[in-house]
């Protein structure tokens, strides 16, 4: 399909869109299928959901009405919690079922049900961690009896909706899914919304790619040279979230106003390092495993994240607060979000809700938005609350300091659709489970393991097993904390909903009516005995145990700071020197976060006042850090070449803005990208380079300098390319900031190829980069330099996440879209992300948009990706896209007077 550049016409076309998308989805399935069958046009369409007249549904105590505006965003009207959550489970399968379900089978390690044997890795993977397992006993003893009533209605709501349909009455996905298997879905459960926090945690659970990328450069860098790689936080240029404060000693608890007490900041973490060294195999299969898991939330790695700020109404137009929030997670179709609002007709003790914004299909409740007293949004905080545990195994035992415990075990059967079933055992030590035993590659561990220097080690024998420990396979109470967040009043109920927020660990920035602004960082985070948690640590040595976790009394917090603002960007949350726990090594390194800073205070110290246009602006703020520090030095070098030269002078003048019609954007890109391969990306190790990229390199035991090495290998990457280095994010920022006045520093060295010279210095380098890159791109772009756009490279193509991206090609022509040429970049606050070592399309994005004004909720804005359907062929499928790629925002109507304005669809829900 061509790109999409301009925004489709109001109404009158989404209904022409819709219609020609039947047409051709008859028409495709009809020629593609090749069973014989007829698919009639009613067929397709047999899964609108209907959004006009009434329907009863079972189990209500009083009518429900839904209201639907022009974009099919519903408000849900009740007289009770129940009836609320009963209706938001009705609604929400009616929009969004299809991925419902592949997520609740996701969640279960039950994808080959439903998919065939090609998801039997993945679902051993799954199994092996035990997220349904853990939702379980959540459910069962930890939840609130409130939380559970409220999970089961949404439960009978979803039921109520499937009850007489199946097959194509759900989704044209189910319709092509019944040509290879005789699938057909299973009852909710309360359970099934449950899970969905974990995957959640899952996709934002820390460091755990960055620990295996430490031990596996071992095999190539020097300690030094990895030290190099993995700079620390500049806390000199970059603002960390929390400006002030530290542990009260009077009180013990976290206090915004207190004088710091200083860091202990964990152990060193030595043995853990050295015991990981010979454990590049299993590590390497690991990080293989990992990128088979979905990740329904975004891709691991630095410059991922998510923007929130608050701006007190001593500084804006409306003098109150404002607050503006924008995700970036993995771009998918239909988008992870549904915005939706969930309002009781009267607010009382039976009926607690006036909430509106951001929802998981599949979940009740609202995850990120406003109620009538105050907004909220999240970032990730990124705390450190996975370890890798290194385990010494004798048969069924495991090795604790002297002594040997037994292994626990257990049985999983996966099904298979259209195949055998496959029993496998899961073991677990009392660190967790292991996930090594889920890689073939993994059943033959560690022969050179070298023995840790800080602990002795026990024999390897033939080899160290790999336990994961993580916060979330312990139970929690992260559902209860979605409804206390719901019907919040103040910070203090704002804060007792964030204890309870557990996992994932979360930024959150509040705002309320009275004109308060405010932040939480809450999670379970854990206190190590020994190590830093950036390696592997040895599991035999009782030290390195998890001690306790961090008491929400001494998380960070602010309220009502005296600056007038907050911004959480992924950056570091507090300066680590001044704050007694570690919460991880490996934060944001804070391009984005101060990028916004620095908007904000310009905007302050100009004697402005912020409105909600310039929220919106700063949200779509292309600016590359990156760009304004390196493109100097790139215009210095003396280009002879005149092809090359005609490149170069497209960064003349240039404002280092990444706009979709930008050349210089374009260029200075591909530049980056090559900087970044020839100083460090062909120096790593095989597994952390991209996948099928192959290249001569010297023995990984020699150690011979290069003009003196009597042979080389060829060696193949073997990383996914969403996840491969170096991805080019603000840590590679800060990687080469600090060595860019150093012309001969050893980063620079790179070898000769067939075609270039080695380079020694700097300045050979970047002249190899701008040459390379002038290749590169009059191969993506044309010989015309002056035609380029980094839009044209920088495209974003949504995917339904199943079918859309296995699926027969008739049908991903069918459930994706795209693609859209896009501005923004890597780390800017317009995140629109992609991997610099993968290539230059978008891989991560700003999933949503808002920016609330509180206290005047009807003049809040909000997009959402995609749209409100999953239905491909309905006229919500991406009606928001070209809007959201614009930067565009729709209005947010809240109150019952600006909804019923804009409501178009009137569902009656009855007993």
């Amino acid at each position: 399909m061509p790109a999409n550049t301009t925004a489709s016409s109001p109404k009158k076309k989404k209904g022409r869109r819709a219609r020609l998308l039947v047409i051709v989805l008859v028409l495709a399935l009809v020629a593609g299928v090749g069973y014989g069958t007829y698919w009639s046009i009613s067929t397709v369409r047999a899964s609108f959901p209907q959004t006009n007249g009434t329907v009863k549904l079972d189990g209500l105590s009083g009518p429900v009405e839904v209201r639907r505006d022009n974009y099919g965003i519903p408000q849900i009207y009740a007289d009770s919690d129940e009836d609320l959550f009963r209706a938001q489970g009705f609604v929400q399968a009616q929009d969004r079922f299809w991925e419902m379900d592949v997520r609740r089978h996701m969640t279960a390690g039950r994808l080959s049900e439903m998919f065939g044997s090609g998801q039997v890795e993945t679902d051993a993977f799954l199994r092996t961690l035990g997220w349904r397992q853990v939702a379980q006993k959540e459910y069962d003893t930890l939840l609130t009896p409130e939380t559970k009533k409220y999970l089961q209605a949404y439960a009978d709501g979803v039921n109520g909706y499937l009850k007489g349909r199946e097959g194509k009455d759900l989704s044209v996905e189910y319709a092509a899914l019944a040509f290879s298997n005789d699938y057909k879905p299973e009852k909710w459960t309360p359970v099934d919304s449950v899970a969905w926090l974990k995957a959640m945690a899952w996709d934002l659970r820390g460091n755990m790619q960055d620990e295996i990328d430490r031990s596996l450069l071992t095999s190539r860098l020097s300690d030094k040279q990895i030290k190099d790689l993995y700079p620390a936080y500049p806390y000199d240029r970059n603002k960390p979230i929390v400006a002030k404060g530290g542990i009260d000693p009077a009180t013990g608890k976290f206090d915004p106003a207190a004088k710091p007490s200083g860091a202990s900041g964990g152990g060193s973490g030595n043995s853990a390092a050295d015991a990981a060294q010979g454990l590049n195999s299993q590590l390497s299969a690991l990080s293989k495993t990992l990128d088979t898991i979905p990740a329904l939330l975004g891709p691991s790695g630095n410059g991922i994240g998510s923007n929130s700020w608050v701006v007190s109404g001593a500084y804006t137009t409306t003098n109150k607060p404002m607050l503006a929030n924008d995700p970036h997670l993995a771009p998918s179709l239909p988008s992870l979000w549904y915005q939706m609002g969930l309002h009781c007709r009267t607010v009382s003790a039976t009926c607690q809700y006036d909430t509106a914004g951001y929802t998981f299909s599949g979940l009740p409740g609202v995850i990120i938005g406003h109620n009538q007293d105050i907004a909220w949004g999240f970032t990730n905080l990124g705390a450190d609350v996975t370890d890798l545990y290194l385990e010494k195994l004798s048969g069924d035992r495991y090795q604790v300091g002297n002594e040997e415990k037994a292994l626990k075990t257990r049985q999983e059967v996966i099904k298979v659709a259209g195949g055998s079933a496959k029993t496998i055992t899961v073991r677990s030590t009392g660190h967790g489970p292991l996930v090594s035993d889920r890689s073939s590659e993994l059943e033959q561990v560690g022969e050179k393991a070298p023995v840790p220097k800080a602990a002795p080690a026990p024999d390897r024998g033939a080899g160290y097993a790999v336990a994961l420990q993580w916060t979330a396979l312990q139970p929690g109470k992260s559902m209860d904390a979605v409804f206390e967040l719901n019907r919040a009043k103040d910070f203090n109920s704002f804060r007792a909903a964030a204890k309870n927020f557990e996992v994932p660990s979360q930024n959150l920035v509040y705002a309320d009516v009275k004109g308060n602004i405010g932040y939480q960082a809450p999670g379970r985070i854990p206190v190590r005995a020994e190590g830093d948690g950036t390696k592997p640590a040895p599991g035999w040595d009782p030290r390195y145990k998890w001690k306790r976790y961090i008491p929400f009394d001494e998380l960070p917090y602010e309220y009502n700071p005296e600056r007038g603002y907050i911004v959480t960007a992924n950056q570091s949350v507090i300066d680590a020197k001044k704050y007694p726990y570690l919460l991880t090594k490996d934060y944001g390194y804070g391009a984005r976060s101060q990028r916004i800073n620095d908007l904000i205070e310009s905007k302050i110290q100009g004697g402005g006042k912020i409105s909600t246009e310039d929220m919106r602006t700063m949200q779509m703020d292309n600016s590359s850090e990156i760009a304004k520090l390196l493109t100097p030095y790139l215009l210095k070098i003396d280009v002879s070449d005149s092809y090359v030269r005609e490149a170069q002078k497209l960064l003349e003048g240039w404002d280092y803005t990444q706009e979709p019609d930008s050349g210089a954007a374009a260029y200075f890109n591909g530049v980056w990208r090559n900087v970044l391969k020839l100083a460090f990306g062909n120096k790593l190790p095989k597994e952390l380079r991209v996948e099928g990229e192959c290249m001569s390199v010297r023995p990984a035991d020699s150690s011979a300098p290069d003009d003196q090495l009597s042979e080389r290998v060829r060696e193949c990457g073997q990383r996914d390319t969403e996840s491969a280095q170096p991805d080019g994010g603000d840590r590679w920022y800060e990687v080469v900031r600090r060595i860019l006045e150093d012309e001969k520093n050893e980063w620079w060295q790179s070898p000769a190829s067939r075609t270039d010279k080695a380079t020694t210095t700097r300045d050979e380098l970047l002249a190899r980069a701008m040459e390379d890159a002038r290749w590169e791109l009059t191969a993506e772009l044309g010989k015309d330099a002056s035609s380029w756009s980094w839009g044209r490279l920088h495209q974003l193509t949504l995917k339904n996440q199943t079918l859309g991206t296995e699926g027969p090609g008739f049908l991903q022509f069918v459930l994706n879209r795209g693609p859209w040429n896009l501005g923004g970049g890597e780390a800017a606050v317009n995140a629109t992300g992609w991997n610099a070592a993968g290539g230059y399309g978008v891989i991560w994005v700003p999933s949503m948009r808002m920016v609330v004004n509180v206290g005047d909720w009807d003049k809040s804005r909000w997009i959402s990706l995609s749209g409100a359907s999953g239905h491909a062929y309905s006229a919500h499928y991406t009606d928001q896209t070209d809007k959201w790629a614009k930067g565009e925002l729709l209005d947010w109507a809240y109150g019952d007077a600006a909804v019923k304005a804009k409501t178009v669809d009137t569902l009656k829900l009855t007993p």
